[in-house]
């Protein structure tokens, strides 16, 4: 649940892989991001920190989806981040599948504060962990989630959920039988088999 460092991070993710297509090694790019204040952050530590999320995220990214993250249109850039943080982050990946993508396929194209709450509420009754978070760090995590949803163009200001547009490239990349990382988006399963062919 440590996902409250920020956002989608799409720029400063795009130059990351970047460097990581160069490198092939995380450490490495840590180490050079952390050198040059590549983030242009304020602090050592905020720079840590910010660093650290974002290559736990694209460490979860294979060589061709990388590869494609820095090629791709900022559509697909934020589809492959969103991607990594649902990979990375179980509850968002639950969240997705169980919530985003099943309003919207239900033809429920609003997602509430209420969604998030009560979606929290029935994770918790079997991860006892999620009562011990103060509501101002819930409140928090639900900002930083709806944020990061608007940003990888997954949901409006006014928190319509937009359809998916995957594209066939991205369709390419994603590991075949890998049915889960599919379900993580908005999207009909009749529009997905169409956008595969």
């Amino acid at each position: 649940m440590s996902f409250t460092t920020g956002s989608l991070f799409h720029h400063e993710s795009v130059r990351l892989a970047v460097l990581y297509l160069e490198l092939k090694d995380w450490n490495a790019v840590r180490d050079s991001v952390l050198s040059a204040n590549l983030l242009q952050a304020r602090t050592l530590n905020t720079s840590k920190r910010v660093c650290r999320e974002i290559i736990s995220r694209l460490n979860k990214l294979s060589t061709n989806e990388l590869d494609l993250l820095v090629k791709a249109n900022p559509q697909d850039q934020g589809y492959l981040l969103w991607l990594a943080v649902c990979r990375r982050y179980r509850f968002i990946a639950d969240f997705a599948v169980e919530v985003l993508r099943e309003r919207f396929i239900s033809l429920k194209t609003d997602l509430s504060h209420a969604d998030f709450d009560s979606f929290f509420n029935k994770k918790s009754e079997w991860h006892t962990e999620l009562d011990e978070i103060r509501p101002s760090t819930r409140n928090k995590l639900r900002q930083v989630l709806f944020k990061i949803l608007r940003e990888a163009d997954l949901l409006t200001e006014n928190n319509t959920i937009n359809a998916a547009m995957i594209s066939q490239r991205l369709l390419n990349v994603l590991p075949l039988g890998n049915r889960r990382d599919v379900l993580f988006f908005p999207a009909f399963e009749s529009d997905i088999k169409e956008m595969a062919q």
